[in-house]
């Protein structure tokens, strides 16, 4: 081992050390998988209750005379029949005596309207709703007026349950697209925070150190470049660190937990022996997803896209960190790199309706975006293999040309003192 990369391995073992150590890292790492949990549950808690609150009453006069009562019987938390005039309505939702009211005109099949009057709000899912409503009865009489017999209607009326199965070379296999694409989503999403974590806490090292004039003792004994690079992979570390309890917790989970899960659902004694209830089927099909996942690409595929979008931004979080003397100072210059981690996460639902398409191609091609919405491209859909390698050729040039880039602004920034440098100042650094 050469003494440069026996410097770094020094400073590399020191940062890891340090941080694994300390009482914020072992909380986290052992109550962040809970409280990730806490938070989607409290997602899935408010949205069940705004469900349930917030309703707006809603009058129906019913002009039409045939599937006002039908619009009624389908949601009478939302709406009631009314024989009032229009005006009265109207004073009444003046009034605030009534939310509103929907009128279904005596030709709402002829010319396909219908008015609703409110005082305005309500949300774009408020609308839908009426309008899916008065869509579906519509519909019906249509189909009744052309001669269909109800029972003909019911039977058309049916929805359709598509199941997807995943043909490859061991067999048929179940497909969990929809499931995976939302996984994507939230691994792209887990992998933008773990870039702005991490990267901070490159940049608040360096800042800590260079204000308190520890990194000039470390700089007599050490080469700028080598003192950025300990830093950066000693900080990675960590983080993979973590990453990778929480995926062990996750094979835990997968294949210890379901026979836990079945022993507390008993079986009917009408069942034969092997048979499995509905509720322990559904417990298997949803373990199996999870088994299907650690299984698949898509773990390893997160762990890289992690780690190299990590290299990226942290090379350049620390060149930041070192350019300037207090943390309030390095705002400024970070706005741009946050930039380049913001923009993808406003495209990634983009990606994950329609990860095939040429623009979701592009946008996954482009290194500082690729981390975020090339994970969510290869959860959704299979990517071809070309794609995967030329991101991985383009994340590991781009990896060194920040190395690089940041190198040089590293070595001026760490000694320089007592001046808030600018982007142009930067620039002329790099260029030194």
């Amino acid at each position: 081992m050469s003494e440069n990369t026996s410097k770094i391995m020094t400073i590399i073992k020191h940062e890891y050390i340090t941080k694994v150590k300390t009482k914020g890292f072992i909380i986290g790492t052992i109550l962040g998988p809970l409280a990730i949990v806490i938070v989607i549950g409290a997602v899935i808690v408010v949205t069940m209750l705004s469900m349930d609150t917030g309703i707006k009453k809603i009058a129906v006069l019913d002009r039409f005379g045939k599937f006002g009562s039908q619009l009624v019987a389908s949601d009478t938390a939302r709406y009631y029949l009314t024989d009032l005039k229009e005006s009265e309505l109207k004073d009444q939702v003046r009034n605030e005596e009534i939310d509103g009211f929907l009128i279904l005109p005596e030709d709402i099949l002829e010319n396909n309207t219908a008015t609703v009057y409110t005082r305005g709000g309500g949300g774009i899912g408020f609308i839908e709703s009426i309008e899916s409503s008065v869509e579906h009865f519509s519909r019906i009489e249509r189909l009744k007026n052309a001669g269909l017999n109800t029972d003909v209607i019911d039977i058309v009326e049916k929805g359709i349950n598509i199941e997807t199965e995943k043909v490859t070379e061991e067999g048929v296999q179940k497909d969990h697209t929809e499931a995976f694409a939302v996984l994507g989503y939230i691994l792209g999403f887990a992998i933008y925070m773990f870039m702005f974590i991490y990267g901070s806490f490159v940049s608040r090292g360096v800042i800590e150190e260079k204000a308190n004039r520890i990194i000039e003792v470390i700089a007599s004994s050490a080469k700028p470049f080598e003192i950025m690079m300990g830093k950066v992979v000693g900080i990675g570390l960590v983080g993979l660190t973590q990453v990778l309890f929480w995926i062990l917790l996750m094979f835990v989970l997968a294949f210890a937990g379901q026979p836990l899960l079945n022993s507390f659902i008993s079986e009917p004694a009408i069942m034969t022996p092997g048979m499995m209830t509905p509720e322990q089927m559904e417990i298997q099909a949803q373990f199996g997803m999870v088994k299907d996942f650690l299984g698949s690409g898509i773990l390893i595929g997160f762990l890289f896209y992690f780690l190299s979008g990590y290299f990226v931004y942290s090379t350049i979080f620390a060149a930041i960190g070192s350019a300037v003397d207090q943390e309030q100072d390095a705002q400024q210059l970070m706005m741009p790199v946050s930039m380049l981690i913001i923009i993808p996460m406003l495209f990634i639902s983009v990606v994950m309706t329609n990860p095939d398409s040429t623009v979701s191609v592009i946008l996954s091609l482009v290194p500082f975006f690729t981390p975020i919405l090339m994970i969510v491209r290869v959860a959704a859909t299979q990517v071809p293999f070309w794609q995967v390698a030329l991101s991985v050729v383009l994340m590991i040039g781009t990896f060194f040309a920040c190395i690089w880039v940041a190198s040089r602004i590293y070595r001026v920034g760490i000694l320089m003192y007592g001046k808030k440098p600018s982007i142009k100042d930067l620039i002329k650094w790099v260029r030194l």
